[in-house]
């Protein structure tokens, strides 16, 4: 089995309001519930807004420190999601689930020695 990260694109500014988010989040829930019933969950998380991020980066006599996301642009990855998939289309079927449950892009992407067992 492969690992494969599923990353969700989320759109810079404020999340949207409850009676929106609510039932996404449902969604999102039940589709997690399924990845984990068939043993295809690995790990997911949220992320905190892009303001948050610290960027290190090799310069100089150093390691140069920023505040605030290593890109700037209209959308960030706000969460993520790992799976266990036999092949890239199981992977990629995991991920259309989830787009459909969140209603943002997903990326999916294979780890690199993302093989378990």
């Amino acid at each position: 089995m492969t690992q494969y990260l599923l990353s969700i694109y989320q759109p810079d500014g404020d999340p949207p309001p409850a009676e929106i988010l609510e039932p996404i989040m449902r969604d999102v829930e039940a589709v997690d519930a399924e990845m984990r019933a068939a043993g295809a969950w690995v790990f997911a998380g949220g992320l905190h807004p892009p303001s948050t991020a610290t960027v290190l980066r090799l310069g100089g006599d150093g390691i140069l420190t920023t505040d605030g996301p290593y890109l700037e642009g209209k959308e960030h990855i706000g969460g993520f999601t790992v799976v266990e998939a036999p092949d890239l289309d199981a992977a990629l079927e995991w991920g259309r689930k989830l787009a459909r449950a969140i209603t943002l892009p997903i990326e999916v992407r294979p780890l690199q020695g993302g093989h378990c067992g």
